[in-house]
């Protein structure tokens, strides 16, 4: 029969695991990339930019406006790697905690 007591420590076992969750991504990193590694950026799964690295070639006052499409591009890179990451961590959270996949986007309320 439904025990709404189970159900109400599992929803606050969720919500402590995605809080820890939250933290955790903070600190780790994805790295994007653009034009076959010339331009490099480095990102906190929370969308703080940690580091850019450019290639000296492409360092040209007439190029100028190439570099920063691949800035952009890179940065674009990150940030969707950094979504993933948060997917991938997600599902697993979920998973460990015996839950099925895509229950926190179905309304619950966590």
């Amino acid at each position: 029969m439904f025990n709404m007591q189970q159900m109400m420590q599992k929803a606050q076992a969720v919500q402590k695991k995605m809080a820890a969750l939250q933290e955790e991504l903070n600190e780790m990193e994805v790295d994007g990339q653009s034009g076959a590694g010339l331009v490099r950026v480095t990102m906190t799964c929370k969308g703080n930019m940690k580091a850019l690295t450019i290639d000296p070639s492409l360092i040209d006052p007439a190029e100028k406006e190439v570099l920063e499409d691949l800035i952009k591009a890179a940065c674009n890179d990150a940030r969707n790697k950094a979504d993933q990451k948060l997917a991938d961590e997600t599902q697993k959270a979920m998973a460990d905690m015996g839950l099925p996949p895509g229950l926190l986007g179905g309304g619950m309320p966590f």
